[in-house]
């Protein structure tokens, strides 16, 4: 009887040394998990998907703002050694003229370091078109809306509803301009032509990078810019694109440009603030859900908007 208390104590023994080591083996296999992965949030350029030579593509779609996180993955796609090659795929009616201006110009420094293309979707109209000739070539579908080169500022008059409501609405100001037009009241004299002004130097400027990129003459882009909008026949045909087709084009172009056919098409995806986390951000999108715009930002999107526009309002009267 000893001797198999003794043998059952020498196997208990032994159990509990093997359950250790197997505890501490996971243990430390936890650890290392928890350790990959916040490299891989943390350093991207050396762990993940990018950290190898690759064609960046970055989507440009619904309203335009001057949106920090669209610029700040453009300053990385300039900075990244890894990125061989840009592609821009634009579906926009357009937006805010400063932030038009302001990703303009983030795609301008872009292509100064790496060849960069614009492939069209179904619309670049007004700031979205702004912001497709910031690049070396453009593609576009031949069922694509181009165009609408031009300014636009809009503002309620709403004095028959408050009047309705029973609100008197009223101000004390500095100066008559001050704050005008306002929503309410009569416009007072030179309003109106105050911000005529503002519309037409801002138009002037549009046009001027217009010409510029697409190397207009004075007479070609008075013609172009009167708010018109083609499709992507009639844009090519006015050189205000150079190329028909899709993404395998715009491919195409890069490739032409000396680029190895091969290269992985990597998304610079929106980061997902809201969680803060890249993970579950990835989780919605392997199951299918679109986390780019959410309904609140869309809704965000098109009420917020303030100052000198440059949109298309397509079937607006």
């Amino acid at each position: 009887m000893d001797g198999v208390r003794i043998d059952d104590l020498i196997d208990r023994q032994r159990l509990r040394r093997k359950l250790g080591f197997w505890r501490i083996l996971t243990f430390l296999a936890a650890i290392g998990c928890v350790m990959l992965v916040t490299l891989l949030l943390l350093d991207p350029e050396t762990f993940g998907q990018t950290s190898r030579p690759h064609v960046a593509h970055v989507k440009i779609a619904a309203t335009i703002t001057e949106d920090e996180d669209l610029l700040d993955r453009l300053d990385r796609i300039k900075s990244s050694q890894n990125v061989k090659g840009v592609i821009i795929s634009v579906d926009s009616p357009g937006g805010t003229t400063a932030g038009g201006e302001a990703i303009y110009e983030a795609i301008r420094e872009v292509a100064d370091e790496k060849p960069t293309v614009t492939q069209v979707g179904t619309l670049a109209a007004s700031a979205g078109y702004m912001v497709s000739v910031a690049a070396d070539h453009i593609v576009a579908r031949q069922s694509s809306i181009i165009g609408s080169i031009g300014v636009i500022f809009q503002y309620p008059n709403i004095e028959e509803l408050l009047t309705n409501w029973g609100i008197d609405m009223r101000s004390v100001k500095s100066t008559p301009l001050k704050a005008e037009p306002n929503f309410y009241g009569e416009t007072p004299v030179g309003a109106e032509q105050m911000i005529e002004a503002m519309i037409l130097d801002s138009f002037d400027w549009f046009k001027g990078i217009v010409a510029e990129r697409r190397g207009f003459d004075q007479a070609t882009i008075a013609r172009l810019a009167d708010g018109s909008v083609f499709t992507g026949r009639q844009a090519l045909e006015l050189e205000m694109i150079d190329q028909l087709g899709g993404l395998d084009e715009a491919r195409d172009w890069l490739t032409s440009q000396g680029l190895d056919e091969d290269l992985d098409l990597v998304v610079y995806e929106r980061e997902d603030t809201r969680t803060g986390s890249l993970f579950l951000q990835s989780v919605a999108h392997a199951i299918g859900f679109n986390t780019e715009h959410g309904f609140a930002g869309r809704i965000q999107e098109r009420v917020f908007l303030d100052g000198l526009l440059s949109i298309w309002h397509g079937g607006d009267n």
